[in-house]
């Protein structure tokens, strides 16, 4: 059972004192808890948990610094005590969910496991992603998918095209309705509540400061522009498309169609589908005019749209597989281990997101109780200060479901994360932890080389000279070898590449140069395969080959499995580059 958790900050005051007793300043979004990034500030709930909506602020301030910022930094931008950040701070990095380096903090890939919760409920990325992705292959185009997130879009798909000039955002990205090619598809949908609460937030916040995935107005907007936003809803309404042209900046142009299935949220009269998401094809004047986009790709768009709405109609929902449990019991251990610097009941509650899940799209406080092992009253604060916050919805069927919402809590930075910046923190601990230089590399094209691309050296005044960048022989290397053995076919010797697939590491001594031994394991993304190759090398007088495997190996294999974790976690619904 969970320890019983040391003294925290009452969870039922709207302004406590911090948990050192001091009463610091707050901003309105920590004071408030703020039920959205652009909405005015609610009512805090009497049994709201406050050490959790503190958290959230910190994640958030985190997400908007693009997932790094100092611990003073946090402290100014949250308005919380610094003894209080420190902690949060703390509580974060023994989940995974961020990485403190020195006096900064950084979000971690694991933290995506929330937004993973309801992209897995949603169930659209898995379900059209591919159709989304071959339509811009076919295009040379890039193409996404959106989700309303009350009178604003966020993306849950991005398809893109390799150019110098990239047009895309994140997902997880949070942009305005009124200036999308998604947002007046979506306001066809709008009741009067959401029209009145648009204007609320276009006059509180006339140059989209709020946003910050798109630039600022240079000037606030007038009331020609909002009748001009209805003018394209009733367009979009009338044409069953939408066109962004140039709205968001300059050169950017994008045509939008819906995608409906009758099992999407809402109600809807007898016999309509309510809109799912949105698909977007984004391109820029050079390329398209928003014509040419009419003209020339609309067509393309429907069709496709049309086979992604009979894809929703044709994919039963999934078979429920056994519930998850317990899931929050290990924060009582966590909570012994660190004391007053661990705060429990932040990890208890951000524990919660995690219960929902692919076929677990909608959960009862009973299940989410049942779920994260926690009292139903610990679990029902904790839901109360999630629909606070609009992370969490209730259905009349007295459900519980996750918005889109939670993607703002560091999922955008964290989907442009590549392998290499994935590694670099590992193979930091693990340098410090065998007092060797590590490295990442990956096969080239040819798979006659590998090319490093992360490294960390140890201070030594005989080392190894490899920097990021750097080709070998790939044959001549250990990690070279843990790659080429998981192909195949190769023209390399069979026997050698077999032994290293059954041993599961690589140790090769002096043939790339004399007084080289390196030894190397290999990185499996989620499918199994190996993408990559951790390793270390070293003149052969400081470690014996039995040293090498009795010592050195294990650490080499659990920071691969760290590795592993982070880059799985990350590739469930983003495309993790290699270099």
């Amino acid at each position: 059972m969970p320890a019983k958790p040391m003294p925290e900050t009452p969870e039922g005051s709207a302004r406590p004192a911090d948990e050192n007793g001091e009463r610091g300043g707050r901003t309105a979004a920590v004071d408030s808890g703020r039920s959205a990034e652009t909405d005015t500030p609610q009512p805090l709930p009497t049994e709201a948990v406050t050490p959790l909506i503190r958290g959230i602020a910190v994640l958030r301030e985190l997400t908007e610094a693009d997932g790094t910022l100092s611990l003073s930094g946090l402290e100014r931008a949250t308005g919380l005590a610094r003894s209080t950040v420190d902690r949060i701070a703390a509580t974060l990095a023994r989940m995974g969910y961020v990485r403190v380096d020195g006096r900064d903090v950084h979000l971690s890939p694991r933290l995506m496991e929330l937004g993973n919760a309801y992209m897995s409920a949603l169930r659209l990325p898995a379900l059209l992603s591919p159709h989304a992705d071959a339509l811009a292959d076919e295009l040379d185009e890039s193409v996404s998918l959106a989700v309303a997130d009350r009178d604003g879009i966020r993306f849950i798909h991005q398809a893109t095209r390799r150019r110098a000039m990239s047009l895309s955002f994140r997902i997880g990205d949070l942009l305005p309705a009124e200036r999308t090619a998604p947002g007046p598809v979506f306001a066809t949908e709008w009741t009067a509540a959401d029209w009145q609460r648009w204007r609320e937030r276009r006059a509180a916040d006339p140059r989209d400061l709020s946003f910050t995935a798109v630039p600022p107005r240079t000037h606030g907007a007038d009331a020609r522009y909002d009748e001009d936003f209805a003018r394209r809803v009733e367009e979009a309404s009338a044409n069953g498309w939408a066109v962004d042209d140039q709205l968001i900046e300059p050169g950017l142009v994008a045509i939008s169609a819906p995608i409906r299935s009758p099992h999407a949220d809402g109600e809807a009269a007898a016999g309509e589908a309510r809109i799912a998401c949105v698909a977007s094809i984004v391109s820029h004047t050079s390329r398209h005019t928003a014509h040419d986009l009419r003209t020339s790709l609309l067509p393309r768009l429907r069709t496709a749209v049309t086979q992604m709405e009979e894809e929703l109609r044709r994919t039963p929902p999934p078979e429920p597989g056994p519930p998850p449990s317990d899931l929050a019991l290990w924060t009582g251990e966590s909570k012994l281990r660190l004391g007053r610097d661990f705060i429990e009941s932040l990890a208890r509650g951000l524990t919660v997101l995690t219960a929902f899940g692919e076929g677990r799209p909608e959960l009862t406080l009973t299940e989410v109780a049942r779920a994260t092992g926690l009292a139903r009253a610990t679990a029902r604060r904790a839901l109360i200060t999630y629909e606070h916050l609009d992370l969490v919805t209730t259905r009349r069927s007295r459900t519980f479901t996750l918005t889109p919402r939670v993607l703002s809590l560091g999922y955008p930075p964290l989907s442009r994360t590549s392998l290499p910046e994935i590694a670099q923190p590992h193979l930091a601990d693990l340098t410090s932890r065998i007092h060797e230089s590590t490295s990442l590399a990956v096969l080239s094209d040819s798979g006659e080389e590998i090319q490093y691309t992360a490294r960390v050296s140890t201070g030594r005044v005989m080392s190894v000279n490899i920097t990021v960048g750097t080709r070998l022989p790939a044959y001549a290397t250990a990690g070279g070898r843990v790659l080429l053995a998981d192909r195949t076919a190769t023209e390399t010797s069979q026997s050698t590449l077999a032994s290293i697939r059954s041993d599961g590491y690589a140790l090769v001594d002096e043939e790339l140069e004399e007084g080289l031994r390196s030894l190397a394991v290999p990185i499996r993304d989620r499918s199994g395969r190996v993408v990559a190759a951790l390793s270390t090398a070293m003149h052969a007088t400081r470690r014996s080959h039995r040293e090498c495997v009795t010592d050195l190996l294990p650490q080499l294999m659990s920071t691969a499995t760290r590795i592993e974790s982070d880059l799985h976690t990350a590739t469930r619904f983003t495309h993790v580059p290699l270099t």
